[in-house]
C-alpha cells in the first residue's frame, strides 16, 4: 500500500484509450466501499464516458477542470445533502478510494474542485454540473474525478519533499 501511495500522482493528460468495463466495475466497487459516517452512505456517483459530456464538464470552471476534455471517463461524486450533515467527508473519502483504486489498476486521475468554487459570476461549479448531469437538489456536486490511461508519468513523490515537520506527537 505505501509503495502505491509513493507513486500516486494527478495525472492531467490521457491516452485515446477507453477504459474497459471489468475495470469500471471495480472502481463502482471501490466507491460503494468507502466508510461513511454513522454508515449513512449519502453519496451517489454518476460515471460519464460520452466525450460531448466530458468537453462541457471540462468548463465546470474558469481554471483547473480543461483536462475532463481529454479523460475517457470522469465521475461526479455528490453527496445528499439531506442525508447526513457529513457528506462532505464522506464523498472526499468515497473519491479517494476511487483515485487510489484507479492508480491500482494502471489508469491516471485528478480531482477536480467543484464544491465552493464558481462556474462563473453568475452560476457555481455545483449547480453547472448537477444542470449538465441532470441532477436535482438534495444532491450537491463534491468533486469530478477525471480518469485514463496515462499519457505522462511523472516521477513518484521524493521521499526527502515530505513535510514531516507536520508530524507532531504528544505524549501526555
Amino acid at each position: 500500500m505505501i509503495d502505491l501511495l509513493r507513486s500516486r500522482r494527478s495525472i492531467r493528460r490521457y491516452t485515446d484509450r477507453p477504459i474497459e468495463p471489468e475495470k469500471q466495475a471495480l472502481l463502482e466497487e471501490a466507491l460503494l466501499l468507502a466508510p461513511t459516517s454513522h454508515h449513512k452512505r449519502p453519496w451517489e456517483f454518476v460515471f460519464v464516458e460520452d466525450r460531448e459530456t466530458l468537453g462541457r464538464l471540462a468548463e465546470t470552471k474558469p481554471h483547473g477542470s480543461s483536462f475532463l476534455a481529454g479523460a475517457a471517463l470522469a465521475v461526479a461524486v455528490c453527496g445528499d445533502t439531506s442525508r447526513s450533515d457529513m457528506w462532505v467527508e464522506d464523498c472526499s473519502i468515497a473519491a479517494t478510494f476511487l483515485q487510489l483504486t484507479a492508480h491500482a489498476l494502471g489508469l491516471g486521475s485528478c480531482w477536480v474542485q467543484v464544491r465552493g468554487r464558481n462556474h462563473d459570476d453568475q452560476t457555481t461549479a455545483g449547480e453547472y454540473v448537477r444542470r449538465l448531469l441532470g441532477l436535482a437538489l438534495p444532491l450537491d456536486v463534491e468533486t469530478v474525478i477525471g480518469l485514463g490511461y496515462p499519457a505522462e508519468t511523472p516521477p513518484p513523490r521524493d521521499a526527502e519533499e515530505l513535510l514531516r515537520e507536520r508530524i507532531h506527537r504528544h505524549s501526555g
